[in-house]
């Protein structure tokens, strides 16, 4: 059976990648300990199988990597009992003691972070370095929030009379939903329950399903870091099941707060249902940023951002750059020297390949899409300087087009993938007029050397996160969120722990002046 399917995928492989590297014409097999390699879903702090599973499938190969329990609404409604149940227990652990756990689970990733990224790379298509890279960054939310946890101050606020004073005290709110993606599926996970337990609440976590295998290893984490059992609940399902789940998680009237990240269509059906029990959400749904070259640029620089921004996760990112600005005065120098980088420094191959810089799209919709946008734009005058073609599976070349004009596809709707199109404009007013002509804003890049510059386009572009000169700005220091329809509340910082409490006030009177 083996030898079967190693023969399928190196057919698999030779038909859908020519012209990739000779070590892709190969097997690839996942290779971690056992006790993270976790197929079951993890309820009340024990291992639970459903009635049915769903296959885990490796997006370079097609490969089947794992048979995972396929949860449904019984299941679902299991965890948020279980989670109301710990939440009363666990709300009473000292801000201190909810510290020390989030630190031990932070300590375990950490230790585990070769195995962590071998699940991202396999389920998820990252090259090795960006999963690795994911897994500093999802532990590093543990660790933030387990500082956090102790600086969740209420106020003494000056009493206008003197026989009672003001107190106002910060509460954890109860269960939380926690919905995420595939794109980062270990650090958005961290992300939302990081903060969450160091507030004093209990989560369900609904993993996306083409990547549940991270989000189980996390719990085998939080388990063995001593999280006690109900605080910490997933339940992985398949794609036919996650409106059922979905649905569970959003109107239990047991659960306090929704928090979800993925597509703003999806955030409008969970806000929708959140809406009948007047939950507590946050949600983070998708972006178009504007990525903005001025004539006064770094030319250097702002290659080295647009290559940063635009192809990690092979552009599968909410915070990918998705159009691309670039002043008349300078267009011709940036994009020679960006096609140029384009030839140096991309990559395509399996995720474990060490010189891989772009693994494949998450399925081969993913790739059909990127392909349409290009086509669209190509039929509207667009011209192809690299790349341009779709190669069977989930594997897309990256793609740089010039002459692109908004009325093409690729400006007007989110592209998810290796796409980079270029439009040149003249004026300040006229990039700020493209780059503000969206309904979502999550986030916005710039370059510019003109400080005045800075601080108009900075102030004015209609975004939540803004990087001026920088084509990467994620850190669990700084608040993460968008506005218009990118969504409502934020994650990271010192604000992010406030998505999972509420304030209560206190009145004590009849004191004796």
């Amino acid at each position: 059976m083996a030898t079967v399917c190693l023969l399928r995928t190196r057919c698999f492989l030779q038909q859908v990648l020519p012209g990739l590297p000779t070590a892709m014409q190969r097997h690839y097999s996942l290779d971690v300990s056992a006790p993270l390699l976790r197929t079951q879903g993890y309820v009340d702090g024990r291992w639970v199988s459903a009635a049915s599973v769903f296959p885990v499938l490796d997006p370079a190969t097609g490969q089947e990597l794992a048979m995972v329990s396929d949860c449904g609404p019984a299941e679902a409604k299991q965890a948020v009992d279980a989670a109301y149940k710990a939440f009363h227990s666990w709300r009473q652990h000292t801000a201190k003691e909810r510290s020390v756990l989030l630190r031990k689970w932070f300590d375990l990733l950490t230790l585990h972070k070769e195995d962590l990224a071998k699940l991202i790379t396999f389920e998820c298509g990252k090259p090795m370095k960006e999963s690795l890279g994911e897994i500093a960054y999802s532990a590093s939310f543990l660790e933030w929030f387990s500082e956090e946890a102790r600086r969740t101050y209420g106020d003494i606020v000056p009493s206008p009379a003197k026989d009672r004073r003001i107190l106002l005290l910060k509460q954890p709110v109860g269960v939380a939903s926690i919905i995420t993606p595939w794109n980062f599926p270990s650090a958005m996970i961290t992300r939302k329950v990081g903060a969450a337990l160091a507030a004093g609440c209990t989560v369900v976590v609904k993993p996306a399903e083409d990547t549940p295998l991270s989000a189980l290893a996390l719990a085998e984490l939080a388990d063995q870091a001593g999280i006690p059992a109900g605080v910490f609940n997933v339940v992985p399902c398949s794609r036919e099941k996650t409106p059922a789940v979905g649905t569970v998680l959003c109107t239990d009237p047991l659960v306090a707060k929704v928090s979800f990240t993925g597509s703003t269509a999806t955030g409008k059906i969970l806000l929708k249902h959140a809406a009948d029990s007047v939950k507590k959400v946050s949600m983070e749904l998708g972006g178009h940023a504007p990525f903005i070259v001025f004539d006064s640029a770094d030319v250097d620089m702002a290659v080295a951002g647009a290559m940063a921004s635009k192809f990690r996760n092979s552009g599968q990112t909410c915070v990918c750059s998705n159009r691309f600005l670039v002043q008349n005065g300078i267009h011709d120098r940036f994009m020679e020297k960006l096609g140029q980088a384009m030839d140096a420094e991309l990559r395509l191959g399996h995720g474990s390949e060490p010189n891989t810089t772009q693994g494949p799209l998450i399925n081969p919709r993913a790739a059909e899409k990127v392909a349409h946008q290009v086509s669209d734009a190509v039929s509207r005058g667009a011209k192809v300087l690299r790349g341009g073609k779709r190669l069977d599976g989930s594997f897309m070349e990256p793609t740089l087009l010039a002459d692109v004009t908004t009325d093409m596809l690729c400006t007007q709707e989110e592209t998810f993938g290796p796409l980079l199109p270029v439009i040149r404009f003249n004026t300040e007013e006229e990039a700020l007029a493209i780059a503000n002509a969206s309904h979502v804003g999550l986030a916005g890049y710039f370059f510019s050397q003109d400080v005045s510059q800075i601080w108009r386009v900075a102030e004015t572009l209609e975004v939540g996160m803004v990087g001026v000169n920088e084509g990467l700005l994620s850190t669990p220091e700084a608040s993460f969120g968008g506005v218009k329809q990118s969504g409502l509340g934020c994650e990271g910082s010192k604000y992010g722990i406030n998505e999972y409490l509420h304030v209560k006030y206190m009145c004590f009177g009849g004191l004796k002046p």
